[in-house]
């Protein structure tokens, strides 16, 4: 998943071409895209981007003052403006998994010179945030994580089967695509076959399937609005394939590892952000991650969902109070 596009309207600061673009080739035949922009003296924020499979785009841009701190983004494998694109068969993503990613990350940190960083995350990026923080807390002052998951196997089941009580006819026709037998535990399984197969026509049914069911179980919230990015088949076929290659492999972590490692994050002070109408990624689990952090504060927005109204600013604000020592560091 990733935080709704309509959060473009509400961010406050500039979406304007970065000072500094690049492209590191971190082995194995992949190479991540990368911009900078901001001063280079002071604090550095890097922002991990949800799906797995969103890429950053410009819109993220606009969570940083760039007169006041240097921001990092950049795309993860197999997608946005990093190669290759995880668009069929023939692209291998046996070397994309969460522990190729945060490997990718702290290849940035280095490459850039950077020593510490304030991490910020949407969506699957809290995910991959809270991993990467867990093996290199010595690299994390600070985090904001908007929209929390933590790529639980009750967090994909609630997503892909019992969200269905909520929207019946349209889990239906999510599940049409799937052949009878493969519609139980291992429906993420039998899409990734799907998005995997020869014949492109399969695939894009596939794609355009699975991104229609992403854009329903975020339509409670309010204000929103189907998501142009899906009417892109390059972005829907790697959107799918992506997410559906990391949820049938469990975000290739083991079940309730990101809880049981919070002790190696709880001196790291961090803010959470999460919508009362994120439906798709129910409350309990930001909640659950607050109780067993002790340097965590939980921000509860009662008009945001999966992104939406305040969703944007409140980030904003948590990435600024940090950056001005307002926040215990």
């Amino acid at each position: 998943m990733s935080a709704s596009d309509n959060d473009k309207a509400h961010m406050q600061y500039s979406s304007d071409e970065p000072e500094t673009t690049g492209i590191l080739d971190v082995g194995e035949g992949q190479s991540i895209y990368w911009e900078m922009f901001g001063p280079i003296r002071g604090d550095t924020a890097v922002f991990l981007h949800g799906g797995p499979g969103s890429g950053c785009g410009s819109a993220p841009r606009r969570y940083f003052d760039r007169t006041g701190i240097q921001a990092v983004l950049f795309d993860q494998r197999g997608c946005g403006r990093s190669r290759p694109l995880a668009t069929g068969p023939e692209v291998d993503l046996s070397v994309n998994t969460t522990d190729h990613m945060v490997r990718d990350l702290e290849r940035l940190r280095t490459h850039l010179g950077i020593e510490r960083w304030i991490v910020v995350g949407v969506s699957w990026g809290v995910t991959l945030a809270l991993v990467y923080a867990m093996r290199n807390p010595e690299r994390v002052a600070a985090m904001v994580l908007g929209a929390v998951t933590t790529g639980t196997p009750r967090e994909i089941q609630w997503i892909t089967h019992d969200m269905g009580r909520l929207f019946p006819k349209e889990w239906e026709e999510f599940v049409s695509v799937v052949p009878n037998a493969e519609r139980g535990p291992e429906l993420c399984a039998a899409y990734a076959g799907l998005l995997a197969d020869p014949d492109a026509a399969v695939r894009d049914r596939a794609s355009i399937a699975w991104c229609r069911w992403e854009d329903t179980h975020v339509s409670l919230m309010p204000g929103w609005e189907p998501s142009e990015r899906y009417k892109d088949p390059v972005f829907r076929s790697v959107f799918a394939r992506l997410v559906t290659h990391y949820w049938s492999h469990g975000c290739f972590l083991a079940d309730g590892e990101i809880m049981s490692g919070l002790p190696r994050i709880a001196h790291i002070p961090a803010v959470l952000i999460h919508g009362r109408w994120d439906i798709s990624g129910p409350i309990d689990t930001a909640w659950k991650l607050h109780q067993l952090w002790p340097a965590s504060e939980l921000q509860v927005l009662e008009g945001a969902g999966h992104g939406g109204p305040g969703f944007s600013e409140a980030m904003t604000e948590a990435i600024n109070r940090f950056r001005q020592g307002l926040l215990r560091r």
